[in-house]
């Protein structure tokens, strides 16, 4: 079963490898293309953004299968 936060936390970890800084909600939401608002109103559902996600994972060419089933044959590309 997918869960939000552990997906969360995988793109967590790619803006990580870009900033090199601690990412908080705020940066997560902005990296999705999410109003932090929502962002917030979706955590809290547990409501799993796919299309923001899915955006996302095309602009960084990153597998849908890293971020959705932490596949370990998938590999995080190094940032461009």
């Amino acid at each position: 079963m997918l869960k939000f936060q552990n997906i969360m936390n995988r793109i967590k970890k790619i803006i990580h490898q870009e900033t090199q800084k601690r990412v908080y909600d705020k940066e997560l939401a902005k990296a999705l293309g999410l109003k932090p608002t929502h962002y917030a109103v979706i955590k809290k559902r547990d409501r799993i953004p796919y299309e923001a996600i899915t955006q996302f994972a095309y602009k960084k060419d990153i597998s849908l299968n890293w971020i959705f089933f932490d596949k370990e044959d998938a590999i995080i590309p190094p940032i461009k």
